[in-house]
Protein backbone atom coordinates (compact mmCIF):
# COMPACT_ATOMS: atom_id res chain seq x y z
CA UNK A 1 0.00 0.00 0.00
CA UNK A 2 1.76 3.53 -1.26
CA UNK A 3 1.71 6.18 1.59
CA UNK A 4 -0.89 8.07 3.01
CA UNK A 5 -1.60 11.27 1.20
CA UNK A 6 -2.54 14.66 2.83
CA UNK A 7 -5.70 13.75 5.01
CA UNK A 8 -7.42 16.56 6.84
CA UNK A 9 -7.46 17.37 10.50
CA UNK A 10 -11.44 17.47 11.04
CA UNK A 11 -14.00 14.60 10.09
CA UNK A 12 -17.15 16.45 9.97
CA UNK A 13 -17.76 19.67 7.59
CA UNK A 14 -20.44 21.98 6.14
CA UNK A 15 -20.67 22.17 2.11
CA UNK A 16 -21.67 25.52 0.76
CA UNK A 17 -24.38 23.92 -1.91
CA UNK A 18 -27.19 25.68 0.33
CA UNK A 19 -25.70 28.33 0.89
CA UNK A 20 -25.50 29.09 -2.31
CA UNK A 21 -29.08 28.94 -3.07
CA UNK A 22 -28.93 25.89 -4.93
CA UNK A 23 -32.62 24.39 -3.76
CA UNK A 24 -34.36 27.55 -2.85
CA UNK A 25 -33.50 31.31 -1.87
CA UNK A 26 -31.92 31.88 1.57
CA UNK A 27 -30.70 35.35 2.80
CA UNK A 28 -27.26 36.85 3.54
CA UNK A 29 -28.67 36.74 7.40
CA UNK A 30 -29.93 32.71 7.20
CA UNK A 31 -25.90 32.11 5.63
CA UNK A 32 -24.62 33.63 8.56
CA UNK A 33 -26.39 32.07 11.04
CA UNK A 34 -25.82 29.12 9.64
CA UNK A 35 -22.35 29.43 9.86
CA UNK A 36 -22.23 30.52 12.95
CA UNK A 37 -23.82 27.89 14.61
CA UNK A 38 -21.42 25.33 12.50
CA UNK A 39 -18.69 27.33 14.13
CA UNK A 40 -20.12 27.00 17.42
CA UNK A 41 -20.74 23.17 17.20
CA UNK A 42 -17.02 22.83 16.44
CA UNK A 43 -17.02 22.28 12.41
CA UNK A 44 -13.64 23.52 11.27
CA UNK A 45 -13.89 21.96 7.49
CA UNK A 46 -15.95 23.91 5.18
CA UNK A 47 -15.96 23.40 1.38
CA UNK A 48 -16.97 25.40 -1.14
CA UNK A 49 -17.22 26.45 -4.84
CA UNK A 50 -17.26 29.47 -7.67
CA UNK A 51 -20.10 27.13 -8.97
CA UNK A 52 -22.26 27.38 -6.04
CA UNK A 53 -24.57 30.43 -6.59
CA UNK A 54 -21.95 31.37 -9.39
CA UNK A 55 -19.61 33.25 -6.62
CA UNK A 56 -22.61 33.58 -3.56
CA UNK A 57 -21.35 31.11 -1.57
CA UNK A 58 -17.79 32.03 -2.02
CA UNK A 59 -18.65 35.52 -0.68
CA UNK A 60 -20.70 34.29 1.84
CA UNK A 61 -18.44 31.77 3.71
CA UNK A 62 -15.77 34.07 2.92
CA UNK A 63 -17.30 36.90 4.88
CA UNK A 64 -17.73 34.93 7.98
CA UNK A 65 -14.34 32.34 7.66
CA UNK A 66 -12.02 36.01 6.81
CA UNK A 67 -13.17 36.78 11.05
CA UNK A 68 -11.92 33.57 11.90
CA UNK A 69 -8.13 32.29 12.71
CA UNK A 70 -6.73 30.94 9.67
CA UNK A 71 -4.95 28.25 11.30
CA UNK A 72 -8.09 26.71 12.98
CA UNK A 73 -10.34 25.70 9.98
CA UNK A 74 -9.98 23.72 6.55
CA UNK A 75 -11.21 25.00 3.32
CA UNK A 76 -11.66 23.08 -0.26
CA UNK A 77 -12.87 24.86 -3.12
CA UNK A 78 -12.92 24.36 -6.70
CA UNK A 79 -11.59 24.27 -10.04
CA UNK A 80 -12.77 24.45 -13.61
CA UNK A 81 -15.16 26.83 -14.00
CA UNK A 82 -14.52 30.46 -14.05
CA UNK A 83 -17.00 33.27 -13.46
CA UNK A 84 -17.41 36.53 -15.80
CA UNK A 85 -19.77 39.07 -15.03
CA UNK A 86 -21.56 40.97 -17.92
CA UNK A 87 -24.91 43.11 -18.11
CA UNK A 88 -26.71 39.97 -20.36
CA UNK A 89 -25.14 37.12 -18.23
CA UNK A 90 -26.82 33.44 -18.15
CA UNK A 91 -26.85 33.16 -13.96
CA UNK A 92 -30.21 32.63 -13.43
CA UNK A 93 -29.96 30.13 -15.83
CA UNK A 94 -28.19 27.77 -13.53
CA UNK A 95 -29.39 29.11 -10.12
CA UNK A 96 -32.43 30.99 -10.04
CA UNK A 97 -32.31 32.00 -6.73
CA UNK A 98 -29.35 33.55 -6.80
CA UNK A 99 -28.61 37.18 -7.89
CA UNK A 100 -25.43 36.41 -9.30
CA UNK A 101 -24.25 38.42 -12.25
CA UNK A 102 -21.67 35.60 -13.36
CA UNK A 103 -21.93 33.53 -16.58
CA UNK A 104 -19.58 30.20 -15.83
CA UNK A 105 -16.98 28.77 -18.38
CA UNK A 106 -15.15 25.98 -18.04
CA UNK A 107 -11.78 26.14 -18.23
CA UNK A 108 -9.09 23.40 -16.70
CA UNK A 109 -5.96 24.13 -18.29
CA UNK A 110 -3.03 24.80 -16.34
CA UNK A 111 -3.41 28.87 -16.52
CA UNK A 112 -7.24 28.46 -16.33
CA UNK A 113 -6.49 26.48 -12.19
CA UNK A 114 -4.61 29.41 -11.76
CA UNK A 115 -7.20 32.19 -12.33
CA UNK A 116 -9.69 29.77 -10.87
CA UNK A 117 -7.79 29.95 -7.16
CA UNK A 118 -6.90 33.87 -7.64
CA UNK A 119 -10.29 34.65 -8.06
CA UNK A 120 -11.63 32.56 -5.17
CA UNK A 121 -9.17 33.94 -2.65
CA UNK A 122 -10.33 37.39 -4.15
CA UNK A 123 -14.11 36.32 -3.34
CA UNK A 124 -13.46 35.09 -0.01
CA UNK A 125 -11.32 38.04 1.32
CA UNK A 126 -8.67 34.82 2.36
CA UNK A 127 -5.25 34.12 1.88
CA UNK A 128 -5.05 30.67 0.43
CA UNK A 129 -7.28 27.33 0.12
CA UNK A 130 -6.20 24.18 1.81
CA UNK A 131 -7.42 21.78 -0.67
CA UNK A 132 -8.61 21.95 -4.26
CA UNK A 133 -11.01 19.61 -6.16
CA UNK A 134 -11.21 19.71 -9.83
CA UNK A 135 -14.69 20.31 -10.45
CA UNK A 136 -17.77 18.16 -12.77
CA UNK A 137 -14.70 17.21 -15.29
CA UNK A 138 -17.34 14.22 -15.20
CA UNK A 139 -20.10 12.21 -17.47
CA UNK A 140 -23.42 13.98 -15.80
CA UNK A 141 -22.40 17.03 -16.39
CA UNK A 142 -24.37 18.30 -19.32
CA UNK A 143 -23.33 21.73 -19.13
CA UNK A 144 -19.68 21.11 -20.35
CA UNK A 145 -19.33 22.56 -23.71
CA UNK A 146 -17.79 18.85 -24.86
CA UNK A 147 -17.92 15.46 -24.22
CA UNK A 148 -15.46 15.02 -20.68
CA UNK A 149 -13.29 12.55 -22.26
CA UNK A 150 -12.87 15.03 -25.02
CA UNK A 151 -12.23 17.78 -22.38
CA UNK A 152 -9.82 14.94 -20.07
CA UNK A 153 -6.60 15.50 -21.75
CA UNK A 154 -6.77 19.18 -21.09
CA UNK A 155 -7.27 18.47 -17.48
CA UNK A 156 -4.36 16.05 -17.19
CA UNK A 157 -1.79 18.01 -19.31
CA UNK A 158 -2.95 21.46 -17.39
CA UNK A 159 -4.92 20.76 -14.23
CA UNK A 160 -3.32 17.83 -12.61
CA UNK A 161 0.46 19.28 -12.99
CA UNK A 162 -0.22 22.41 -11.93
CA UNK A 163 -2.34 21.14 -8.81
CA UNK A 164 0.34 18.94 -7.69
CA UNK A 165 2.89 21.65 -8.58
CA UNK A 166 1.21 24.19 -5.94
CA UNK A 167 1.20 21.01 -3.39
CA UNK A 168 4.51 19.98 -4.08
CA UNK A 169 5.15 24.10 -3.25
CA UNK A 170 3.47 24.06 -0.01
CA UNK A 171 0.86 26.29 -1.80
CA UNK A 172 -1.81 23.71 -0.99
CA UNK A 173 -2.51 20.53 1.12
CA UNK A 174 -3.73 18.36 -1.36
CA UNK A 175 -6.01 18.16 -4.89
CA UNK A 176 -8.36 15.68 -6.27
CA UNK A 177 -11.52 15.38 -8.21
CA UNK A 178 -15.01 17.03 -7.11
CA UNK A 179 -17.29 15.56 -9.03
CA UNK A 180 -20.83 12.83 -9.07
CA UNK A 181 -19.89 9.88 -11.05
CA UNK A 182 -16.73 7.20 -10.17
CA UNK A 183 -15.34 7.18 -13.52
CA UNK A 184 -13.47 10.61 -13.64
CA UNK A 185 -11.93 9.93 -9.62
CA UNK A 186 -10.72 6.09 -10.83
CA UNK A 187 -9.24 7.64 -14.00
CA UNK A 188 -7.19 10.38 -12.02
CA UNK A 189 -5.60 7.77 -9.78
CA UNK A 190 -4.38 6.11 -12.29
CA UNK A 191 -2.70 9.16 -13.99
CA UNK A 192 -2.01 11.43 -11.59
CA UNK A 193 -0.42 12.08 -7.74
CA UNK A 194 -3.63 12.80 -6.08
CA UNK A 195 -4.43 13.34 -2.56
CA UNK A 196 -7.94 13.58 -1.54
CA UNK A 197 -10.76 13.39 -3.71
CA UNK A 198 -14.86 14.60 -3.15
CA UNK A 199 -17.07 11.82 -3.60
CA UNK A 200 -20.12 13.84 -4.05
CA UNK A 201 -23.69 11.21 -4.48
CA UNK A 202 -22.10 8.42 -4.86
CA UNK A 203 -21.64 7.11 -1.14
CA UNK A 204 -24.98 6.60 0.61
CA UNK A 205 -27.27 4.03 2.15
CA UNK A 206 -28.86 3.66 -1.28
CA UNK A 207 -25.84 3.80 -3.80
CA UNK A 208 -22.44 2.97 -2.28
CA UNK A 209 -21.55 -0.51 -4.34
CA UNK A 210 -19.36 1.43 -6.94
CA UNK A 211 -17.32 2.72 -4.46
CA UNK A 212 -17.51 -0.25 -2.45
CA UNK A 213 -16.00 -2.52 -5.46
CA UNK A 214 -13.87 -0.34 -7.29
CA UNK A 215 -13.26 3.46 -6.08
CA UNK A 216 -12.03 2.21 -2.00
CA UNK A 217 -9.52 -0.55 -3.52
CA UNK A 218 -7.92 1.81 -5.74
CA UNK A 219 -7.53 4.39 -3.24
CA UNK A 220 -6.36 2.34 -0.41
CA UNK A 221 -3.38 1.18 -2.89
CA UNK A 222 -2.68 4.84 -3.55
CA UNK A 223 -2.67 6.29 -0.07
CA UNK A 224 -6.06 8.32 -0.68
CA UNK A 225 -8.88 9.43 0.74
CA UNK A 226 -12.41 10.75 0.76
CA UNK A 227 -14.57 13.88 1.29
CA UNK A 228 -17.86 12.30 1.36
CA UNK A 229 -20.81 14.82 0.39
CA UNK A 230 -24.77 14.13 -0.18
CA UNK A 231 -24.91 11.56 2.02
CA UNK A 232 -28.46 12.13 2.26
CA UNK A 233 -28.37 12.32 -1.75
CA UNK A 234 -29.48 15.82 -1.94
CA UNK A 235 -31.80 15.70 0.77
CA UNK A 236 -33.64 12.72 -0.47
CA UNK A 237 -33.23 10.53 2.72
CA UNK A 238 -34.05 13.24 4.79
CA UNK A 239 -37.14 13.77 2.74
CA UNK A 240 -36.98 16.11 0.21
CA UNK A 241 -38.65 15.72 -3.07
CA UNK A 242 -35.65 15.40 -4.90
CA UNK A 243 -32.81 12.84 -5.19
CA UNK A 244 -29.45 14.06 -6.40
CA UNK A 245 -28.51 16.98 -8.54
CA UNK A 246 -29.10 18.54 -11.93
CA UNK A 247 -32.01 19.89 -13.35
CA UNK A 248 -34.48 16.98 -13.63
CA UNK A 249 -33.44 15.63 -10.02
CA UNK A 250 -37.06 16.00 -9.08
CA UNK A 251 -38.11 12.67 -11.44
CA UNK A 252 -37.19 9.89 -9.17
CA UNK A 253 -37.05 6.41 -10.07
CA UNK A 254 -39.46 3.49 -8.64
CA UNK A 255 -36.34 1.58 -7.72
CA UNK A 256 -34.67 4.79 -5.27
CA UNK A 257 -38.92 5.41 -4.06
CA UNK A 258 -38.78 1.67 -2.55
CA UNK A 259 -35.81 1.83 -1.27
CA UNK A 260 -36.26 4.44 0.78
CA UNK A 261 -39.61 2.88 1.74
CA UNK A 262 -37.66 -0.14 3.12
CA UNK A 263 -35.11 1.97 4.88
CA UNK A 264 -37.61 3.85 6.73
CA UNK A 265 -39.57 0.88 8.14
CA UNK A 266 -36.39 -0.69 9.07
CA UNK A 267 -35.67 2.25 10.87
CA UNK A 268 -38.88 2.46 12.26
CA UNK A 269 -38.94 -1.30 13.63
CA UNK A 270 -35.59 -0.59 15.12
CA UNK A 271 -36.47 2.66 16.13
CA UNK A 272 -33.48 4.48 14.38
CA UNK A 273 -33.45 8.07 12.95
CA UNK A 274 -33.06 7.40 9.40
CA UNK A 275 -30.75 10.84 8.83
CA UNK A 276 -28.32 9.37 11.16
CA UNK A 277 -27.88 6.43 9.94
CA UNK A 278 -27.49 7.69 6.25
CA UNK A 279 -24.83 10.39 8.09
CA UNK A 280 -23.35 7.71 10.23
CA UNK A 281 -23.02 5.30 7.24
CA UNK A 282 -21.08 7.50 5.08
CA UNK A 283 -18.68 8.05 7.65
CA UNK A 284 -17.53 4.89 8.45
CA UNK A 285 -15.05 3.93 5.61
CA UNK A 286 -11.61 3.99 6.48
CA UNK A 287 -10.89 5.71 3.19
CA UNK A 288 -13.29 8.71 4.61
CA UNK A 289 -11.53 11.46 5.61
CA UNK A 290 -14.71 14.14 5.95
CA UNK A 291 -18.22 13.80 6.06
CA UNK A 292 -19.86 17.26 4.80
CA UNK A 293 -23.20 18.35 5.11
CA UNK A 294 -24.98 20.90 3.22
CA UNK A 295 -27.76 23.65 4.58
CA UNK A 296 -28.46 27.25 4.65
CA UNK A 297 -30.81 26.44 8.17
CA UNK A 298 -28.67 26.82 11.37
CA UNK A 299 -31.01 24.25 13.24
CA UNK A 300 -30.22 21.62 10.38
CA UNK A 301 -26.72 21.81 10.85
CA UNK A 302 -27.34 21.28 14.42
CA UNK A 303 -29.61 17.92 14.53
CA UNK A 304 -27.06 16.80 11.16
CA UNK A 305 -24.37 17.14 13.92
CA UNK A 306 -26.26 15.90 16.58
CA UNK A 307 -27.37 12.71 14.82
CA UNK A 308 -23.54 11.45 14.46
CA UNK A 309 -23.42 10.76 17.72
CA UNK A 310 -26.93 8.92 18.27
CA UNK A 311 -26.74 5.07 19.43
CA UNK A 312 -27.96 2.75 16.48
CA UNK A 313 -28.30 -0.81 17.32
CA UNK A 314 -25.88 -3.42 15.37
CA UNK A 315 -28.78 -5.39 14.27
CA UNK A 316 -30.69 -2.92 12.77
CA UNK A 317 -27.16 -2.85 9.99
CA UNK A 318 -27.78 -6.48 10.14
CA UNK A 319 -31.22 -6.29 8.73
CA UNK A 320 -30.20 -3.83 6.17
CA UNK A 321 -28.03 -6.29 5.33
CA UNK A 322 -29.61 -9.03 5.27
CA UNK A 323 -31.99 -7.28 2.97
CA UNK A 324 -29.56 -6.56 0.44
CA UNK A 325 -29.77 -2.32 1.35
CA UNK A 326 -26.02 -2.61 2.28
CA UNK A 327 -23.22 -3.88 0.67
CA UNK A 328 -21.42 -7.24 2.09
CA UNK A 329 -18.48 -5.43 2.10
CA UNK A 330 -19.66 -1.69 3.06
CA UNK A 331 -18.59 -0.78 6.50
CA UNK A 332 -20.78 0.07 9.10
CA UNK A 333 -20.51 2.12 12.63
CA UNK A 334 -20.99 -1.06 14.76
CA UNK A 335 -18.20 -3.18 12.88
Amino acid sequence: MAQQQYRPPYDFGLGGVAIGNEFEFATDEQAEETLSAAWDAGVRYFDVAPWYGLGLAERRMGRFLARKPRDEFVLSSKVGKLLHASRDHRGREYFPFSPSPNTPHFDYTADGVLRSIEDSLQRMGLDRLDVVFVHDLSPDNTYLPADWEALWPVAEKGAFPALTRLRDEGVIDGWGMGVNCPQPILRCLEVADSDIHLLASQYSLIDHATAVEQVFPKARAAGVSFVVGSALNAGFLGGAPRYNYGPDNTVIADDKRETLATLKAVAATHGVDLVAAALQFSKAPDVVSVLTVGTAKPLNLLKDHAALQAKIPAAFWDDLRDRGIIHPDAATPAS
